[in-house]
């Protein structure tokens, strides 16, 4: 640390045990699919995939949002997908998460069943999130959209218009 400047993390920063949740959550229903492992890489997703196609019917196309992380493009994944027609990845824009909705139910996730919650171990916390999810899925609610295309929009256009007189300025 040199003189002056403040610490960039604290004794309490450093992730040391933590778990990874992979989730897919169900549009028309509010349904949520979810692997928890302990990293994410190829392996793990692949895993993931498969449990998604044994628990979504055979008939229905699996449209699948996810972000530009590697992992969901690697050639071992691009590979299964050539042997799974029926799944289709779509990939949001870098930092555009707001656009995939099971980001809102993992926001849901962290505000009612994590944060300010006292884990007192690793196990501990995979419990909250399973049960967090056992009874989300017990009566699931699909998520919606509260605003419109246009209300979007004009917020867009206002930021721009409020960003580029900051920029004069």
């Amino acid at each position: 640390m040199k003189r002056g400047r403040a610490p960039a993390t604290t004794s309490d920063d450093k992730r040391q045990d933590t778990t990874t949740l992979l989730a897919t959550l169900g549009a028309l229903d509010g349904t949520v699919i979810g692997s928890r492992v302990d990293r994410h890489r190829h392996e793990e997703f692949l895993k993931f995939l498969g449990t998604v196609d044994k628990e979504v019917p055979k008939g229905l196309a699996v449209h699948m949002i996810l972000d530009n992380y590697a992992t969901h493009k690697h050639p071992d994944v691009k590979s299964w997908l050539v042997k799974h027609p029926r799944f289709h990845l779509h990939f949001t824009p870098t930092s555009s998460s707001w656009l995939n909705l099971v980001e809102r139910w993992f926001r849901e996730l962290t505000d009612k069943a994590i944060r300010r919650g006292v884990f007192h171990s690793v196990p501990d916390l995979i419990a909250a999130i399973e049960k967090y999810m056992q009874v989300h899925n017990d009566q699931p609610k699909p998520l919606i959209w509260t605003a419109t295309a246009e209300s979007i929009l004009t917020k867009v256009r206002r930021g721009r218009v409020a960003l580029g007189q900051a920029v004069s300025q």
